[in-house]
């Protein structure tokens, strides 16, 4: 299978590495379909977007027509025979009025539909990545139940259709985990070995890979960032504490929430009590930590993270998205003293 090539870091693209497992998982629904659009929540940076672009790539060598739209991004690949789709997907995300981001969420959806009604394509799939910013948290079940209505309602007969949506917007799966319209899984950072992978395609100095592994959790945005700043651990996670504004984040916070949230730099799982939810959806706004689903293997992409594993933040119900982000608060509560 050809691998597609990536950026890492400015002026560092490498080839897609490791997720084995999720490839497995891309040839399936090939084979089979999806029923449901299926919803990807994970961590930013875990890899989805890389993911959707090395699937968009397979699926096309399956006999697959497909659209696939980084909404946030506005870029796109179209993987089809009908030059119309391509010059629409330029013609939206050349638009620079404010709402190009939601036209273009929409615009994934509607191509999809046109292959199958107007071109009769058979074999159909459309990706769209980061579009719950875009469409908003009111809309986001509306949006999901427009792709279960092209599953369901097409306006032709079709062979299989693969319907497949990612999004680091924590906060947006209550929102559609309220409804039968989409199957909800997760994803999280790499596996140990496929990160090493990664980790080996770096060139220059570099510390230890077990280090590299400590710091990431496995999260590759952060291998690039780190790379990027000269392996920089602090000022990294420096950067992600002003990025976010916690310092602000942590001067609102009670005295008795700054407790909890010191005691949950130390272990996670001390945010998942009645009490507390309200500081881990802060955090989850954030995109610094979430609530993890249970490891039951039908309920992720890949393979979910260890059941509990302090040294890389991850608990049993709840998890810092990489070390590096849980250093960022601890770096702000220091600051807050």
């Amino acid at each position: 299978m050809k691998r597609v090539k990536l950026p890492l870091a400015p002026g560092l693209d490498v080839e897609f590495a490791g997720r084995d497992a999720a490839l497995r998982q891309v040839a399936e629904w090939a084979d089979r379909g999806t029923r449901l659009p299926v919803v990807i929540f994970g961590p930013e940076g875990c890899g989805k977007s890389a993911l959707f672009k090395q699937a968009a790539a397979m699926l096309m060598d399956l006999g697959y027509d497909v659209v696939y739209v980084d909404v946030a991004h506005k870029t796109f690949v179209a993987h089809t025979d009908v030059a119309e789709v391509a010059r629409r997907l330029v013609e939206t995300v050349s638009d620079a009025s404010g709402i190009a981001q939601l036209r273009l969420a929409y615009l994934a959806v509607d191509l999809a539909r046109e292959l199958i009604g107007r071109w009769g394509k058979r074999k159909v799939a459309v990706l769209v990545d980061e579009v719950f910013q875009a469409v908003g948290l009111d809309r986001a079940g509306m949006y999901v139940k427009s792709l279960l209505n092209l599953i369901e309602y097409p306006p032709k007969d079709y062979e299989r259709i693969v319907a497949l949506i990612a999004t680091s917007e924590g906060l947006t799966r209550r929102e559609i985990g309220r409804h039968l319209w989409a199957r909800l899984m997760m994803m999280w950072n790499m596996p140990r070995e496929g990160f090493r992978q990664l980790y080996e395609k770096l060139p220059g100095p570099k510390p230890p890979f077990e280090e590299a592994w400590r710091r990431t959790g496995g999260n590759p945005r952060m291998l690039g960032m780190l790379y990027e700043n000269r392996w920089s651990w602090e000022g990294v996670a420096t950067a992600l504490m002003e990025q976010r504004g916690l310092p602000l984040v942590i001067k609102s916070l009670t005295p008795t929430e700054r407790t909890w949230l010191q005691e949950a730099v130390e272990d996670p799982d001390a945010l998942f009590t009645g009490e507390r939810i309200n500081l881990l959806d802060k955090l989850t706004e954030l995109n610094m930590a979430a609530d993890i689903m249970s490891r039951h293997e039908h309920l992720w992409v890949d393979q979910p993270p260890p059941e509990s594993d302090v040294e890389l933040g991850i608990g049993r119900r709840v998890a810092w998205h990489t070390p590096l982000h849980r250093e960022a608060v601890r770096l702000a509560l220091g600051e807050a003293k």
